[in-house]
């Protein structure tokens, strides 16, 4: 897992990369991770989702884990670059709306 800042003077969010292949064991420790990055004063955080080029129902868990994770710590995440077939899966769950910003309305 890996953690990167999207411009150098850190003022702009935080990517948290989910790592590929992602597994159930995998899950608690990537939201330790978000909190962890909001107890150090992240404001924005982004889960890049790119490398999870598999969709199955650990990549399902992850989104949905992080998300609430986020809820819980009264912020809120973004995911981007989720791929096809996780995006597919997730409609087919009617979890859909945990790849689009809070309140954003389907596309």
């Amino acid at each position: 897992m890996s953690v990167e800042t999207a411009d150098p003077v850190g003022s702009g969010p935080v990517v948290l990369i989910v790592p590929a292949p992602v597994t159930f064991a995998d899950v608690p420790p990537l939201c330790a991770r978000l909190q962890a990055l909001y107890g150090a004063g992240a404001d924005e955080v982004v889960c890049d989702l790119a490398e999870l080029t598999r969709a199955d129902l650990a990549s399902v868990e992850a989104v949905a884990r992080l998300r609430l994770t986020a809820r819980r710590a009264g912020r809120t995440v973004r995911m981007r670059n989720a791929g096809p077939e996780l995006l597919a899966l997730l409609t087919l769950m009617g979890l859909d709306g945990l790849t689009r910003p809070d309140g954003a309305a389907p596309t």
